[in-house]
C-alpha cells in the first residue's frame, strides 16, 4: 500500500466485499472490476482500501450546500492514507424542503443510508450531513450497517445582519416573526429581515437541532474531536473534512465499527453534553433512535437526573445571545467537555482509537473567552430539559426550561384546546376564541402517529389578539415536536400520543392543567371518574392506515417519542441495557 502497509497486514477487502450473486464469485469481480474500470480506474487503485463518501448535496438542501468542497476534501484525506474514496448519493432531507416534516422522513433517510453501505464494497464510510434529521438518519443506518464509520457535518451558516443588529437562523427568525404577527414592524421590514437572516450556506447558527446534532456527534465520539463547530464556508471546516478522510482510512485497517465507538458511555457523555449546551429537545428523540439500533432503551427517568446536576453553560441561541461561529472561537465541544470533566466518561473510546480523556489533554483550553461559561457562572443552573410526568403524560414529556419564561415554569391554568393542526390554524388567530394570556394552549394529534411524522407544529403561536396586547409566551403543551431553536414555556412530547388514546386526546376546554418543572408534573385536574367516563364516551379512532406506500409503512411501524419515533422493525433484535446507566 502507498502509506507502507502491505496486502497481508492490511484487513480491508476493498472491492472483493459484497459481491453480487451469479452464481461464480469470480465472475463477479470480474464483472464489477470492468464496469468500474470504465470510469478510468486502474488495478492499483482498486486493491486500495476503500472508503465511501455519502453524499447529500442537493439543490433543495442549502444546509448541504458547500458538499462539492467537503467531499473533494475528504477524497484527497483519502488518497494521502492511501485509500480509495468512491462517493455515492443517498437521499437528502431539509428542513423547509419536506413536507409534511423532514422527521417523516428521518427513518426512510436511515434505510437508504443503511442499505446502500451494505450493498456497496465499503471497508469504511464517512457521513456528510447536517441539516437537523441527517446527523441522526445517517447515525441509525450506520449502526445498523455495522461497519466502520465516521460523521462529518457540513457547518453552521455565517450570521447575517439587519439595521444594524445581528441575525442569523433560525430564532431570530421566530422572533421577528412574533413581532410581525404582533405588529411591531411592517411588510418591509420582515420582507428585509427575510434577506438577511441566512449569510451563507451552512446549518442554523443558533443550538437548533443541526448544532446539537453536531455537538453530540463529537461528544459521543462518532466524529474528529474540534469538528463540530467550524463553520461551513471556512478553511477550517476544510481542513476537518480532508482529516475526517484520513481517518476513515485508519478505522477501515482498524476495524473500529460503530458499536465499539456508540457505547453506554458514549450515549451518556452525548446526553450530558445536550443538557449543558442548551440543545434540542429534538436530541433526545434522535438519540433514542440511535441507541434503540445498538439495543439501548433511553431511561427518562435517569437523563432527568442527569438534568439536575449538569447546568447549562453554552451562551448560544435560543437559551443565551451567542452563535456557533463564537462558539468555535471560544474552542467548541473539546472547552465545553473540559468544564464538564468530572461529570463524563473520560475512558470512553472516540474515533481516533484514543480515549476522550486523552484527547481532551492535547487541547488547550486556557485561554479567556465568554460563550462558554465556567460551572460557578452558568447560564442556567440546571440542565436545559427537564423530563415531566403525571396523568397528562404516563410515559413521559419534556420541556426546555433553559429556554422557558421562569414565572410560568410553575402555573395553572385553564386548557384552550386545539384538535388538531387544521383546527388551530382555523382558530387561532379568530377575534372571537375565548383566550387569555393565563391559559393553556393544547394542541392534540401532531405525535409521531397522529399527524403522521411528529412536526415541530408544538410551537404553538401566540394569538394574535394577545401578540398584538404584548404577549410572548404562554404555556403550551402538545404530543408533537418544536424546533430546536425556539424559545418558550413549550410542553412536547407527551406520550403516549392522542392518536393512541393517551390523555391527552381527553383535555376539554376549560379544564384545569398544572405545570410543575420543579416537581417534575404534568397534570390534567380533572377526577380520573371522570377521564374514564370520556374515554368510554369517546374512544379514540387511530388514524386509518394507507392502502400502499411509505406512509403505510410510517403508520403500521412508527414508536412512541421516548423510543425515538423509529420504526420498530428497524430497532435491534435483543435489548442490551438502558442508558444512561442507574445512577
Amino acid at each position: 500500500m502507498a502509506d507502507g502497509a502491505s496486502d497481508a497486514e492490511d484487513p480491508t477487502q476493498g472491492m472483493t466485499r459484497g459481491l453480487p450473486n451469479y452464481g461464480d464469485s469470480g465472475f463477479s469481480l470480474f464483472l464489477r472490476k470492468a464496469f468500474i474500470k470504465g470510469a478510468g480506474y486502474t488495478d492499483d487503485a482498486l486493491d486500495r482500501t476503500v472508503v465511501g463518501i455519502v453524499n447529500t448535496g442537493s439543490g433543495f438542501n442549502p444546509c448541504h450546500g458547500n458538499m462539492p468542497q467537503l467531499i473533494e476534501a475528504v477524497k484527497r484525506g483519502v488518497m494521502l492514507a492511501g485509500g480509495l474514496p468512491v462517493d455515492f448519493p443517498t437521499i437528502s432531507l431539509h428542513e423547509s424542503f419536506s413536507n409534511p416534516t423532514s422527521m417523516y422522513l428521518r427513518n426512510l433517510m436511515s434505510m437508504d443510508t443503511e442499505e446502500m453501505i451494505k450493498a456497496l464494497p465499503l471497508d469504511a464510510v464517512v457521513l456528510i450531513g447536517g441539516c437537523d434529521k441527517t446527523v441522526p438518519a445517517q447515525l441509525m443506518g450506520a449502526a445498523s450497517a455495522g461497519i466502520p464509520a465516521i460523521q462529518l457535518v457540513t457547518g453552521s451558516m455565517l450570521t447575517g445582519g439587519h439595521r444594524g443588529e445581528r441575525v442569523g437562523a433560525c430564532t431570530d427568525c421566530r422572533a421577528f416573526w412574533g413581532k410581525y404577527r404582533g405588529d411591531e414592524i411592517d411588510d418591509q421590514e420582515i420582507s428585509e429581515v427575510n434577506s438577511s437572516l441566512v449569510g451563507s450556506v451552512g446549518t442554523c447558527s443558533v443550538m437548533g437541532t443541526a448544532s446539537t446534532m453536531a455537538g453530540i456527534a463529537e461528544a459521543m465520539g462518532i466524529a474528529l474531536p474540534g469538528s463540530a463547530t467550524p463553520p461551513a464556508v471556512t478553511a477550517d471546516r476544510m481542513r476537518v473534512a480532508e482529516q475526517t478522510g484520513t481517518r476513515a482510512v485508519g478505522i477501515a485497517r482498524e476495524r473500529l465499527t460503530v458499536d465499539k465507538i456508540l457505547t453506554e458511555s458514549s450515549f451518556e457523555n452525548a446526553l450530558r453534553v445536550l443538557l449543558a449546551l442548551g440543545g434540542s429537545t429534538n436530541g433526545i428523540v434522535h438519540l433514542a433512535a440511535v441507541a434503540g439500533r445498538l439495543g439501548f432503551d433511553l431511561d427518562l427517568a435517569t437523563f432527568d437526573q442527569l438534568s439536575r446536576e449538569t447546568p447549562v453553560l453554552v451562551n448560544l441561541k435560543p437559551a443565551g445571545s451567542h452563535y456557533m461561529e463564537d462558539l468555535h472561537r471560544a474552542g467548541g465541544i473539546p472547552m465545553l467537555l473540559d468544564r464538564l470533566r468530572d461529570l463524563v466518561d473520560l475512558d470512553a473510546l472516540t474515533i481516533t482509537g484514543r480515549t476522550l480523556g486523552e484527547e481532551l489533554a492535547d487541547r488547550d483550553t486556557s485561554f479567556t473567552q465568554e460563550v462558554v461559561r465556567p460551572r460557578e457562572d452558568p447560564i442556567y443552573p440546571a440542565g436545559s430539559i427537564a423530563v415531566l410526568r403525571g396523568n397528562l403524560a404516563p410515559s413521559g414529556a419534556i420541556v426546555k426550561q433553559a429556554a422557558a419564561t421562569p414565572e410560568l415554569l410553575e402555573h395553572t391554568g385553564r386548557a384552550v384546546v386545539f384538535e388538531n393542526s387544521a383546527d388551530m390554524a382555523e382558530r387561532i388567530d379568530d377575534e372571537n376564541l375565548d383566550v387569555r394570556a393565563d391559559d393553556v394552549l393544547v394542541l392534540k394529534n401532531i405525535g409521531p402517529l397522529g399527524a403522521p411524522g411528529m412536526p415541530e407544529a408544538g410551537y404553538i403561536p401566540i394569538p394574535k389578539k394577545l401578540a398584538r396586547q404584548g404577549v410572548t409566551d404562554m404555556v403550551r403543551i402538545s404530543d408533537g415536536r418544536m424546533s430546536g431553536t425556539a424559545r418558550g414555556t413549550i410542553v412536547l412530547h407527551v406520550s403516549p400520543e392522542s392518536a393512541v388514546g393517551g390523555p391527552l386526546a381527553y383535555v376539554r376546554d376549560g379544564d384545569t392543567v398544572r405545570l410543575s418543572v420543579a416537581d417534575r408534573v404534568l397534570s390534567l385536574e380533572v377526577p380520573d371518574d371522570e377521564l374514564a367516563t370520556r374515554r368510554e364516551q369517546q374512544p379514540v379512532t387511530p388514524p386509518e392506515t394507507p392502502a400502499r406506500g411509505y406512509r403505510k409503512l410510517f403508520v403500521d411501524q412508527v414508536t412512541q417519542a421516548e423510543d425515538g419515533a423509529d420504526f420498530r422493525f428497524l430497532q435491534a433484535e435483543q435489548k442490551r441495557a438502558s442508558v444512561p446507566r442507574a445512577r
